[in-house]
C-alpha cells in the first residue's frame, strides 16, 4: 500500500503476510463457489423435433389475417372508447342534474319561505287594521253616546219648536 509523505515523496506500508494469504485464500475459495454455481445452473441443451412453423397457411394469407385481426382491434378499441366517453357524460350529465334538482328544492324553501313570510305579515296587518277599526267602533260609539242621550232633548226641543 502507498501512502503519500510529505513533500512529494511516497511511503510503502508493506500489509501482514498472514493477513494477505488469509485474504487470497478466501478470494480463492468464493472464485471456486461462483464456478461451482455456474456449472449447476448452466442452461441444459434443447433437444426438439424440428418442425415446419406456421401451418399451412401461406405468408399472404397470414398477412391479411394480421391485418383484418389489426383493423379489428382498432375498432374495438374505437368502441370501447366511445363507450367510456359515453359513460363519462352519463356520470356527468346525472351529477348535473342531481345539482339542478338540489338548487330547485333550495329554490322551493325559499318561496315557500318567502310565502309564509307574507302570510304573516298580511295576517299581522289584518289584525292590526281590525283591531283600528275595533277602537274606531268604540270611539264612534262614544261619539254617538252623547248624541244618542242629546238625541231626546233635541226631540223635545224640536217638538217644542214645532208646537210653537
Amino acid at each position: 500500500m502507498l501512502a503519500r509523505g510529505g513533500a512529494g515523496t511516497y511511503t510503502l506500508i508493506v500489509p501482514k503476510e498472514s493477513r494477505r494469504q488469509k485474504m487470497q485464500k478466501i478470494a480463492e475459495q468464493e472464485l471456486a463457489d461462483l464456478e461451482r454455481w455456474k456449472q449447476q445452473n448452466r442452461a441444459k441443451p434443447v433437444h426438439a423435433v424440428p418442425q415446419r412453423l406456421g401451418g399451412s397457411q401461406s405468408e399472404a394469407e397470414v398477412r391479411q389475417k394480421q391485418q383484418l385481426q389489426q383493423m379489428r382491434s382498432k375498432y374495438q378499441q374505437k368502441l370501447k372508447r366511445d363507450e367510456s366517453i359515453r359513460i363519462r357524460k352519463e356520470a356527468e350529465e346525472a351529477e348535473f342534474q342531481k345539482m339542478k334538482a338540489i338548487q330547485r328544492e333550495k329554490s322551493n324553501k325559499l318561496e315557500e319561505k318567502k310565502q309564509l313570510q307574507e302570510d304573516i305579515r298580511r295576517a299581522k296587518f289584518r289584525e292590526h287594521h281590525e283591531s283600528i277599526g275595533a277602537e274606531e267602533a268604540g270611539s264612534q260609539a262614544c261619539k254617538d253616546s252623547p248624541r244618542k242621550e242629546d238625541n231626546p232633548k233635541l226631540q223635545k226641543t224640536r217638538d217644542g219648536h214645532q208646537k210653537q
